[in-house]
């Protein structure tokens, strides 16, 4: 039987350790997201730069690049998606880039801007 000394020593010890739990659990769930959202912007680079490397079209390649990140909200626009050059020569090297600025869920910090790069030869 524990003595009546020790009775509250429960209640402190997770009122201490609670909020350091916590805040390790938003941790893992923000980098977690934030991981996501990496994964998907170099993913609509890569599909927009393929796009523009193959129909040699700024507009295409948006569009490409817009439909493989439908999961990012709010969405990206025409301006998070620029391009090395205005043409693809054939042989010529092509990069797409997009950024985005990914607002935290628990508000603590944030927004932090991502870049999402893909680089392929045109004609190819």
């Amino acid at each position: 039987m524990s003595s009546t000394s020790e009775r509250g020593a429960v209640a402190v010890e997770f009122a201490l350790l609670g909020p350091v739990l916590i805040m390790i659990l938003l941790g893992i769930m923000e980098f977690g997201r934030a991981y996501n959202v990496q994964t998907t912007l170099t993913n609509a680079a890569r599909e927009g730069v393929r796009s523009m490397a193959i129909n040699n079209s700024q507009a295409t390649a948006r569009t490409a690049a817009k439909n493989a990140a439908t999961q990012l909200s709010p969405a990206l626009t025409d301006g998070n998606i620029t391009f090395s050059a205005a043409n693809c020569a054939v042989g010529a090297q092509m990069t797409v880039t997009i950024t985005y600025s990914l607002s935290t869920m628990t508000g603590i910090a944030g927004p932090f801007g991502m870049t999402g790069k893909g680089t392929m030869l045109c004609g190819g």
